[in-house]
C-alpha cells in the first residue's frame, strides 16, 4: 500500500497533529497523517471553545504564521468575547465558543483541501529506527510506512486509562481505545517517561435545564475574530449561562469521596493545577461555599451542553445527584458522565527548541505528549514541529521563536528548559515581554517571518504591510496635527480629564488614559482623516495602543535587546560542563542534562545561578 517514502509522517489527528500536517504539507513536504479514527480529526475532546487568557494570543500567533486554528475557529464560532478588556491591551485575550461538530468538520475539510497531504486510519504501534534516526512507522496490522521524519502527537492516547468512580478501563477518549506500544519502545531507547492526568465534566441535555434560574453570558456586542484573513464575522450569537454550586451540592459530592479515584489512590499522576476537578476544588478550598459553573452550548443546533467547572471522576450516581441540586439543573438528563484520564507523556527537556528529540534524529514531539494541556498549546507545538521537520529535511535553518517574539516562543522555551511535572498551561504572567506580545500585533510580529519561509500567503503579507503602513501613518498624524483648547476641552470634560490652557499636538492629549479613540473621533480633523483613508477597526486599535503604551513598549524592547546578547552566545553541542570546575555541582548536573543551546537558555534553567552564568561566560569567551 505504501511503496514510496514520505517526507513527514504525523501520528495523531488532534490539534497538534492537524497543524503539524498542514504546515509540513503547505511548505511542500509529502506528508501523511496517520490517526486511529479519521472521523475524529480536530475533535474538541474537552470544552467547545478556543482561546482565552494567553491562549487567545497563541491562536492569533498560529494564524499570523499561516496555521489553520484561527480560521477554523472563526468559521465554527457561535460566540465571541474579548476577555480582560478592563485591563491593559497586553491582557486582552480573544475567545470563541464553538460548534463542536462544525469545528471538526472544518478541520477535516481544510486538511482535505491541502496539497501534498495524504491520510490513513490505523494505530501506529511502534517506530522504525535505524542508527538513532527514525525512518518510518509500523502499524498495529504490521504495515510499514517509510518516512524521513516523524511527528508524534498522541495526545492522551498513550496507554490512556479512564476513571469513573471505582471503574477504570483503557481508552484515549470516551468511546475510543488507547494507543499501546510507542511508550514502551521509546523507554527502551532511553527516553524518560511519566504519567499525567486530566479530566472532563458531564455533558447534559439542554432541554432538561431551566435557564431562567441562571445568569446569561452573552458575547460581545461587536464580535471580533481570530484570523487576520477575511473570515466571516458573527452576525448572531448563542448565549452561555452561569450558575453556582452550593453547600448542599458539596455535601452530596463529598459523600462519594471514598469512591473517588483521586482520593482512594487509584490515580497517582498529577492533574492540571489551574483546571482542577470539582472534588479537588471542594477539598482545597474548604472556605468557599460555592463555585462558578459555566453552561456552554455545544453548537448552533444541538441540545448537548458542556458543564464547564464541573470536571470530575466521581461515580456517575454521585455526579447525577449533586448536579441535580444545582440551580437550573433540577431535572437534568445526562448525555454522558464526566471522567478522568491518565496517560503517558515524555518530559520535554529531552527536546531541542525545534521540538526534535535529542536521542532520535528527525523524531519530533508535539502537544500533550510534552506535558501540556489545552488545544491552543498543542496546536502551536504541532505547527512548529511541522515547520521544523520540513526545514531540516531541506537543509534550511530551523525556525525558532524567541521569548520576546511570541507566546509560542515562551511556551517551547519553558518546556525544554524547565520541563514540567504537571500539565503546563500558558498564562500571560509566564511572558516577561507581554506588552510586546499582544493579541493585536501577532501579524506584525510573525507574518513576515512565515512569509519568508514560504508558509504565510502573499495575501497575508499584503494585509500586514497595509495595516503597518496605515497605523504608522495614523500615529504620525497625531504627532504632527495640532488642536486648540476650544475644540478639545469639551471632550476632556466629558471623560473627567483636566482641561488644557493652550494648543498642542493631538498625540499628547491622546496619551491620557481617560481619552479613547472614540473620543478623538469626535474631532473633525481625526474623523475626516479616518474616513478619507478608509481605516478599519484593527488599524485604529493598533494606533491607539502605540500612542498610549509607546514608553512601555520601548522599555520592553530595550530589555529584550539586552537578553539577545546572551542569546547570541552559543554553547557548543556536546559541551562538557564537568571541565568547568567553578560551576556549582547543581549547575553542572542540570546543564549537562538539559544541554541548553545558548547562554540565555542556560540562564533560565532552574537551579543555575547568575554567578554560574558569569563563570560559564568567562570560560566560553576563552
Amino acid at each position: 500500500m505504501f511503496t514510496e517514502e514520505y517526507d513527514v509522517i504525523v501520528v495523531g489527528g488532534g490539534h497538534a497533529g492537524c497543524e503539524a500536517a498542514a504546515a509540513a504539507a503547505n511548505l511542500g513536504s509529502k506528508t501523511l497523517l496517520v490517526t486511529m479514527n479519521l472521523q475524529t480529526i480536530g475533535q474538541m475532546s474537552c470544552n467547545p471553545a478556543m482561546g482565552g487568557i494567553a491562549k487567545g494570543q497563541i491562536v492569533r500567533e498560529i494564524d499570523a504564521l499561516g496555521g489553520y486554528s484561527g480560521i477554523v475557529s472563526d468559521r465554527s464560532a457561535i460566540q465571541f468575547k474579548m476577555l480582560n478588556k478592563s485591563k491593559g491591551p497586553a491582557m486582552w485575550s480573544p475567545r470563541t465558543q464553538n460548534d463542536r461538530m462544525r469545528f471538526a468538520e472544518e478541520w477535516r475539510l481544510s486538511l482535505e483541501r491541502t496539497q501534498h497531504l495524504d491520510f490513513y486510519q490505523e494505530m501506529v504501534s511502534d517506530l522504525i529506527v535505524s542508527e538513532d534516526r527514525v525512518v518510518g512507522v509500523r502499524t498495529s496490522l504490521g504495515l510499514e510506512i517509510r518516512g524521513r521524519s516523524v511527528v508524534l502527537t498522541n495526545g492522551t492516547f498513550l496507554n490512556g486509562l479512564i476513571h469513573i468512580g471505582e471503574k477504570q478501563f483503557g481508552g484515549g477518549r470516551a468511546g475510543e481505545r488507547a494507543a499501546r506500544g510507542i511508550t514502551e519502545q521509546l523507554a527502551e531507547m532511553g527516553f524518560d517517561t511519566g504519567r499525567m492526568k486530566t479530566g472532563t465534566p458531564p455533558r447534559v441535555d439542554g432541554r432538561s435545564l431551566d435557564f431562567s434560574k441562571m445568569i446569561p453570558q452573552p458575547g460581545d456586542a461587536e464580535p471580533g475574530r481570530f484570523s487576520y484573513l477575511d473570515t466571516p464575522k458573527l452576525t448572531r450569537q448563542r448565549e452561555c449561562h452561569m450558575t453556582y454550586t452550593s453547600p448542599e451540592v458539596h455535601e452530596l459530592l463529598m459523600e462519594g469521596f471514598d469512591r473517588s479515584p483521586m482520593f482512594n489512590g487509584r490515580i497517582q499522576s498529577i492533574g492540571p493545577r489551574y483546571c482542577p476537578s470539582i472534588e479537588d476544588k471542594i477539598h482545597r478550598f474548604k472556605d468557599k461555599d460555592r463555585h462558578q459553573l459555566f453552561v456552554e452550548p455545544e453548537g448552533w443546533d444541538t441540545v448537548e451542553v458542556y458543564v464547564n467547572g464541573f470536571s470530575t471522576s466521581l461515580p456517575e450516581d454521585v455526579q447525577f445527584r449533586a448536579l441535580r441540586s444545582v440551580a437550573g439543573f433540577e431535572n437534568v438528563k445526562f448525555f454522558r458522565p464526566g471522567y478522568a484520564i491518565e496517560y503517558d507523556y515524555f518530559p520535554p527537556t529531552q527536546l531541542r527548541h525545534t521540538l526534535e528529540t535529542k536521542l532520535i534524529e528527525n523524531l519530533y514531539f508535539a502537544g500533550q505528549i510534552n506535558g501540556t494541556t489545552g488545544y491552543e498549546e498543542a496546536a502551536s507545538q504541532g505547527l512548529m514541529a511541522g515547520i521544523n521537520a520540513h526545514l531540516k529535511l531541506n537543509e534550511k535553518e530551523p525556525f525558532i521563536l524567541r521569548r520576546d517574539e511570541a507566546y509560542i516562543g515562551v511556551l517551547i522555551d519553558d518546556l525544554i528548559t524547565k520541563g514540567t511535572e504537571e500539565p503546563y498551561r500558558m498564562f500571560t504572567s509566564r511572558a516577561e515581554y507581554r506588552t510586546l506580545l499582544r493579541q493585536d500585533n501577532a501579524d506584525l510580529r510573525l507574518t513576515e517571518k512565515s512569509f519568508r519561509m514560504g508558509l504565510a500567503s502573499e495575501e497575508r503579507m499584503r494585509a500586514v504591510e497595509q495595516k503597518k503602513a496605515q497605523s504608522q501613518d495614523l500615529v504620525g498624524f497625531f504627532k504632527k496635527t495640532s488642536f486648540v483648547p476650544e475644540e478639545i476641552n469639551p471632550i476632556l470634560e466629558t471623560v473627567g480629564s483636566k482641561n488644557v490652557d493652550q494648543g498642542d499636538k493631538l498625540f499628547k492629549v491622546f496619551s491620557r488614559p481617560q481619552v479613547q479613540m472614540e473620543h478623538m473621533m469626535q474631532l473633525e480633523s481625526v474623523s475626516e482623516y479616518v474616513r478619507e483613508n478608509q481605516l478599519g477597526q484593527e488599524v485604529l486599535e493598533q494606533a491607539e495602543i502605540e500612542v498610549k503604551y509607546s514608553g512601555y513598549i520601548e522599555k520592553e524592547k530595550n530589555n529584550a535587546d539586552k537578553l539577545q546578547r546572551l542569546e547570541n552566545v552559543k554553547i557548543p553541542e556536546g559541551f562538557d560542563y564537568s571541565q568547568v570546575k567553578s560551576l556549582s555541582y547543581e549547575a553542572r548536573e542540570k546543564l549537562g542534562r538539559i544541554r541548553p543551546a545558548t547562554l540565555s537558555q542556560a540562564s533560565r534553567v532552574s537551579g543555575v545561578s547568575p554567578s554560574d552564568i558569569s563563570v560559564l561566560m568567562v570560560f566560553l569567551n576563552r
